[in-house]
């Protein structure tokens, strides 16, 4: 069995194998949605495969939707040569549950994949007519945090961004460059409505989104590159909606014991490969069952009716609630701690290490006895529970081949929000005591001693990468401007009252082999 539409005909021989298929046509499908798109997405990776196109799946196989998504990649475009183009954009979802059983998955919800390259005359002047389209009503992203910005670490611009700053929406070549020059094309076809939700898993991922390309906008009107009114349209939320998301859902990199069992079953499609850009891919996408996306409900020119595939819609503060529920304390901080002792302790997989008590042990006191303390209850998840599910569910499973490795990427990027938020809860709570934090001060001093790149047992280790790698371990021989740079922790560790604790522990961290397991057990 091969990937493509026409191997899809041969019904029988999917089912013999255990693979659902789509209940609907997709030729059918790709004709109604070029007439009337509704829904765009950017960023073309395991996420969106796994999560936003099986939604779209779901509601399309149920007769709820009667067009799919068009999927555009705006940094990789390898993605769409070595994936979608020889596929006919479909996907094989491999869902691995807890308890070792699976299910498989052909989705085939994405009717289009372009690359959203103004240098590709063809694709762009697609997105153009796309965003002049009445019909769409949300553009999505899963661009990943960096994706949004603008700066530098120093807070220079971007080279690309500056050039684009300069030359106007004709050519853009930074990512929210292009995202603001078809903006500008909605603009221009009547101001038209139209939700952009960042469905990436950052904190107010919408405000990410909005503060970057609303950027765009200002500059192209105050140097007279574009009409006046563009601003404003994209300023005006009755026009323009950035709306708040919280998503969740495990897509490890492709992995190989999946790719032997859907050998095992008669599919062929299953070699992978590392693009150029260092993006893990293949036909088929491994994913943890559990998954949660709640979105801000605010669309002005409608939107999909996607509360039937799961999706749970609410107002902005129930969704701030969520996200920092999840990504400062049930889920992301535990995540990050793991990666980093799972790379000085020599694990290759998030699963095992659920079988290490004192890194159980670890995760334990970051979220149920120093994170539970300040989380406000959402109301529509049960933060308790959601630990619960976490550490007793999808951490410990066996079937998930998620690295710490890959989890410990960009790990500079992640500190301020999955740790800074908690302690500034602390800081500001006078019934709590930052000082007696004990399992945070030690995953900020294990990342510390993570980046001098050798293992517990003295073994020289790759660290994973991450764009303030180099700045921050130079700054480990000047340790007081590192542990007050906020920007990389959330607060300055020196005011915040923990510096000391933290350079004690770093100081204990690295006595020689052994001492980081001495510093867990000692926890």
């Amino acid at each position: 069995m091969n990937l493509n539409r026409t191997a899809l005909e041969n019904r029988a021989q999917w089912a013999a194998a255990g693979i659902a298929l789509p209940q609907f046509d997709p030729a059918l499908l790709a004709a109604e949605t070029a007439k009337a798109p509704a829904w765009l997405h950017f960023g073309a990776g395991n996420i969106f495969r796994a999560f936003p196109a099986a939604v779209q799946q779901k509601l399309l196989n149920d007769g709820a939707a009667s067009t799919g998504i068009i999927v555009a990649e705006g940094y990789d475009y390898e993605i769409i040569d070595a994936l979608f183009d020889p596929h006919d954009n479909l996907s094989l979802l491999v869902t691995l549950k807890a308890d070792g059983s699976i299910e498989k998955t052909v989705v085939g919800s994405v009717t289009e994949a372009l690359k959203a390259d103004s240098g590709n005359v063809r694709d762009f002047a697609r997105l153009k007519a796309l965003f002049r389209a009445p019909s769409l009503q949300l553009v999505s992203f899963t661009i990943t945090e960096k994706g949004y910005s603008l700066v530098r670490g120093d807070g220079s611009l971007l080279r690309e961004v500056a050039a684009d700053f300069r030359a106007g929406p004709a050519a853009p070549a930074s990512y929210i460059g292009k995202l603001a020059a078809l903006c500008c094309e909605r603009y221009l076809a009547g101001a038209l409505p139209l939700a952009l939700v960042s469905m990436d898993n950052c904190s107010h991922n919408g405000d990410k989104l909005r503060s970057a390309v609303t950027a765009f906008a200002r500059e192209w009107t105050q140097n007279g590159l574009v009409e006046p009114g563009f601003a404003a349209y994209m300023d005006d939320p009755a026009k323009v909606s950035f709306p708040w998301s919280m998503i969740d859902k495990i897509t490890p990199r492709p992995d190989e014991a999946v790719k032997r069992m859907l050998a095992d079953c008669g599919f062929e499609d299953t070699e992978g490969t590392v693009t150029a850009k260092h993006t893990f891919i293949a036909p088929f996408v491994n994913a943890e069952e559990t998954q949660w996306l709640v979105i801000e409900d605010h669309f002005p020119n409608g939107r999909p009716p996607l509360e039937q595939g799961g999706v749970i819609f609410a107002d902005r503060e129930t969704v701030d609630k969520v996200e920092k529920m999840k990504v400062c304390t049930c889920l992301n901080p535990l995540h990050t701690a793991l990666a980093i002792f799972g790379c000085l302790l020599g694990y290759t997989k998030i699963s095992d290490e659920m079988r290490d008590a004192d890194l159980v042990r670890l995760i334990e006191t970051v979220g149920y006895a120093e994170g539970l303390p300040v989380v406000v209850n959402p109301g529509i998840l049960d933060p308790k529970a959601f630990i619960d599910n976490v550490v007793k569910v999808r951490l410990p499973n066996p079937f998930m081949p998620d690295t710490p490795q890959r989890i410990a990427c960009d790990t500079s990027q992640k500190l301020p929000i999955r740790f800074g938020e908690t302690i500034k809860a602390y800081l500001r709570a006078p019934e709590r005591d930052v000082l007696k934090l004990r399992a945070i001060p030690l995953v900020l001093a294990g990342w510390l001693r993570y980046l001098q790149g050798v293992d517990d047992a003295g073994q020289p280790f790759d660290c994973s990468p991450d764009p303030l790698l180099d700045s921050a371990r130079a700054g480990l021989s000047e340790l007081p401007g590192l542990l007050s740079d906020a920007s990389i922790f959330g607060v300055d560790l020196y005011e915040a009252g923990l510096a000391r604790r933290v350079t004690e522990l770093l100081a204990r961290l690295s006595q020689g082999p052994g001492s980081v397991r001495k510093a867990l057990q000692e926890l």
